[in-house]
């Protein structure tokens, strides 16, 4: 700041510094042994910027062994640990729309499939009777570019093409994640993969 600058400039510039990095789309990722990350901000995620700290994997599971995912339905995120902790990654989410939609508890990875067809569930057929009986895989497909399925009937960690619904309760059951998000969660994890959905 000069002697000729007001002196709320120097103010305002740290903060319009801030509000630009905010606005800026981030890969989560942290360095091995370390807590500090950058935080993911794109459009639906902004608003749970709070929520994207790391977690200790400690509280919520026994080991990390075949890799470790949290889903916390209430943050909207996904936490991810490899079998090894040398990877820690965080990730935006979109949780389903209701409580009668939402299962919590433990489940594990059962398949991965990467361009994912899609049909609806019986129970979606009930509630939206127009719904297409399959959608083959591609930019119309509610599943994105990779889906993982859990044990669980009908339900999936996957994509999304609709980048509106990340951040927000917006899914059918499903926990979602932005395409290139699940790209990468999709190389990351195996079979056996263990799940929490708290």
């Amino acid at each position: 700041m000069t002697d000729f600058d007001p002196p709320w400039l120097g103010r305002r510039a740290v903060l319009g510094g801030m509000a630009s990095i905010l606005a800026s789309p981030a890969l989560s990722q942290a360095t091995p042994g370390s807590t500090e990350f950058e935080t993911p901000v794109e459009q639906g995620a902004r608003r749970n910027i709070s929520s994207f700290r790391a977690l200790d994997w400690r509280p919520y599971f026994t080991d990390t062994q075949n890799g470790a995912i949290l889903v916390d339905l209430t943050s909207r995120v996904l936490h991810f640990w490899s079998a090894d902790r040398s990877i820690y990654r965080l990730y935006p989410t979109s949780v389903p729309m209701s409580e009668d939609l939402t299962r919590h508890g433990r489940t594990e990875i059962t398949r991965k499939v990467e361009g994912p067809s899609w049909s609806p569930t019986p129970a979606m057929r009930q509630r939206n009777p127009e719904w297409p009986d399959f959608v083959p895989p591609g930019p119309d497909n509610p599943l994105g570019t990779h889906a993982l399925h859990l044990s669980w009937q009908y339900y999936r960690i996957h994509g999304t093409h609709d980048t509106r619904k990340i951040g927000r309760r917006s899914s059918n059951g499903c926990v979602g994640l932005y395409n290139h998000h699940i790209g990468e969660l999709y190389t990351l994890t195996r079979i056996g993969t263990q799940v929490l959905l708290i």
